[in-house]
């Protein structure tokens, strides 16, 4: 039955805006995008098939554009769109900590972070440089590597920070493994750049390690 002919409170665009994106399923909200279907499968159902396809949304949401267009329904047209709304998403969680005090939105600080860092299939090593107030003057990715094998220096860091007039940092690197636990060459890296950026007056104020689906902040657990 195709999609027009469901009940009203049934069609994903009419039940988000009746009910908001947060009652859809992870289909729904795809159809939406979508907008159709193909021969045999209303939007949602296509949209059921990508997800089941890729082992989920983010699976279809990280694709590449030769795995996402081999699907039937999809094209570079679709691809590039979607590109789009994912650098959308990025730089709205961007504008947001970029207006608010970092210290005062935890939530988005991490939500910005994740969104950076969590999907790259390696590892790297980034700084939020923060101002006399704890405002986002810059975020810049620094390093490249695992932190075991790839040295993060101390010394560039500083040199950054007092490039942005930074009064303040939080450092962030991802777990390309998924899994946000520190290690103890996470906890030696800290303290070396901690004390390096002492030297100069500039605090650490965390860091953030990121993971699939969780982050964990040393600060929190009073490593710092």
């Amino acid at each position: 039955m195709p999609i027009r002919d469901w009940p009203e409170a049934e069609r994903p665009r009419e039940k988000l805006l009746q009910r908001g994106p947060a009652a859809l399923s992870d289909a729904e909200l795809l159809a939406i995008f979508l907008r159709t279907g193909i021969p045999g499968l209303t939007a949602v159902d296509l949209a059921r098939r990508l997800i089941d396809s890729h082992g989920g949304l983010r699976g279809l949401l990280e694709a590449d554009e030769r795995s996402f267009c081999s699907h039937a329904g999809l094209g570079r047209a679709k691809y590039a769109q979607l590109q789009a709304v994912l650098e959308m998403a990025r730089r709205h969680l961007a504008e947001r900590l970029q207006r608010d005090d970092a210290l005062c939105s935890p939530d988005d600080t991490r939500r910005y972070l994740s969104a950076q860092l969590r999907d790259l299939r390696h590892e790297v090593f980034a700084c939020l440089f923060l101002d006399t107030r704890h405002r986002v003057i810059r975020f810049e990715p620094l390093f490249n590597g695992t932190i075991d094998g790839a040295s993060v220096y101390p010394r560039e860091v500083v040199r950054r920070a007092l490039d942005c007039n930074a009064a303040a940092v939080i450092l962030a690197h991802n777990h390309p493994s998924g899994v946000a636990e520190p290690s103890q060459a996470d906890l030696a890296i800290t303290r070396r750049l901690r004390e390096a950026l002492g030297l100069v007056d500039i605090r650490v104020l965390d860091h953030i390690v990121i993971g699939d689906g969780e982050t964990v902040s040393l600060a929190e657990r009073g490593l710092l």
